[in-house]
């Protein structure tokens, strides 16, 4: 019985997990599909940064405690509605865009 519940709470806790394909179509307007555009021909192109830059990054303009390229409020505002757990997952998937 008690790995029964056990393999309950994991298949949920992965269902409720966040997917970082799925939270990166917020970003596919401004970045490219594959993250290959300079956003609004301002910024940096992201395809190709390792998770822990883009980790870094994200929450950064989550606080809004950066302002790259005057990107600092346009990007707060699309971070606001992320979670650490979001920021983790949409990090991992652009890492792999190359």
């Amino acid at each position: 019985m008690k790995k029964i519940a056990l393999g309950m709470i994991f298949a949920a806790a992965s269902l409720m997990a966040a997917d970082g394909a799925t939270l990166y179509k917020k970003c596919v307007a401004c970045h490219g599909v594959k993250a290959e555009k300079p956003a609004l021909g301002k910024s940096e192109v992201i395809a190709g940064w390792d998770k822990a830059k883009l980790v870094e990054e994200l929450k950064a303009y989550k606080a809004g405690t950066l302002n790259r390229n005057g990107m600092g409020a346009m990007m707060k505002g699309q971070m606001a509605s992320f979670s650490d757990a979001d920021i983790e997952a949409v990090s991992e998937y652009i890492s792999t865009l190359k």
